[in-house]
């Protein structure tokens, strides 16, 4: 008896200790996707896929959020129809629905409302909402997958519900750091560890903290020094936040981005300044919290940010 009350005990203060370690970090796992409808997301997914969402059927969602690519496009600013160029960098489709707000300047307060803009951005997609409906209208295969996933069929509303519906189901969880955090104290190495307690040292988790670690704050870019007089030839799209409210104390305040899958997704910033996470942290370290580091420890910081990598339909992103 005695010994079997050591062993609920013990057991007891395992599970204690593993959930105290969970509650107390700033980070926490991303949870698994809730599917409502397995035949909006997956009408959704060809939505997202298909080129016909676009001026003349020159590119999809996916040309700028490429799955193969973490969400993102490799390009430091994304081609649109005609061989437009974007503005800003393409942020990774991949725990959108984490992020408070949708955009780098934050003008969309949710997925539903951030998918008008690059449909109808002349420099993106340069379609209506109706040449859409009347080119999917001409599709037998579309219209009866609208049927059987949706009682008032194809419509406007039903083609957006189902694009957002694909881009909720776009979480990544089971990076090996979420694993760690999961109490698998092997999942990650004691370098990548370390990193880790470097990453909360110097300051980068005020920013970077939470499921989507990012997207849940707007922060200045260049709060310890001037990134945008150093780097010169400043745009519009450099203004950000201000670029919406017009209030002087936006300008240069972006949507602080996720670091989730961050190793997939380079070149990094609003602008793609950065080539490589070696140069974005040191970037930070520089313009954000006023610090100097050495390249070891922004090196043990990389390795961590590399464990941040996720699975997608549970294969490894």
């Amino acid at each position: 008896m005695i010994k079997l009350i050591s062993l609920l005990l013990l057991s007891v203060s395992s599970h204690s200790i593993a959930a105290t370690r969970l509650l107390n970090e700033p980070i926490s796992p991303i949870p698994d996707a809730i599917i409502h409808s397995v035949e909006q997301v997956e009408l959704g997914r060809l939505l997202f896929h298909d080129v016909r969402l676009s001026e003349n059927d020159q590119l999809s969602c996916a040309s700028c959020h490429s799955l193969k690519k973490g969400g993102a496009d490799g390009q430091v600013v994304s081609s649109g129809v005609n061989g437009h160029k974007g503005l800003i960098n393409s942020p990774s489709i991949f725990n959108s629905s984490l992020n408070f707000r949708q955009f780098w300047d934050g003008r969309a307060d949710s997925l539903l409302s951030q998918v008008d803009g690059p449909l109808n951005n002349p420099l993106e997609m340069n379609i209506s909402w109706a040449g859409v409906l009347a080119k999917l209208q001409q599709d037998t295969f579309y219209v009866d997958l609208f049927k059987q996933a949706y009682a008032t069929g194809l419509s406007i509303n039903n083609i957006k519900a189902a694009i957002v519906s694909f881009e909720e189901s776009l979480l990544t969880p089971n990076s090996r750091f979420d694993l760690y955090l999961k109490n698998k104290a092997n999942a990650i190495s004691t370098e990548e560890l370390e990193g880790y307690r470097l990453f909360k040292q110097y300051g980068c988790i005020s920013c970077h903290q939470g499921a989507a670690v990012g997207g849940n704050l707007y922060q200045t870019f260049g709060i310890m020094g001037d990134y945008f007089a150093d780097r010169g030839n400043i745009t519009p799209a450099d203004l950000g936040r201000y670029q919406v409210t017009h209030d002087e104390k936006d300008k240069y305040v972006f949507k602080v981005p996720s670091l989730r899958n961050v190793a997939l997704t380079a070149p990094y910033f609003h602008d793609g300044s950065a080539k490589n996470l070696e140069a974005a942290v040191e970037i930070m370290m520089v313009y954000q919290l006023g610090r100097i580091s050495t390249k070891q420890d922004i090196r043990k910081i990389v390795l961590f940010l590399k464990t941040l990598t996720g699975q997608y339909n549970n294969k490894p992103l």
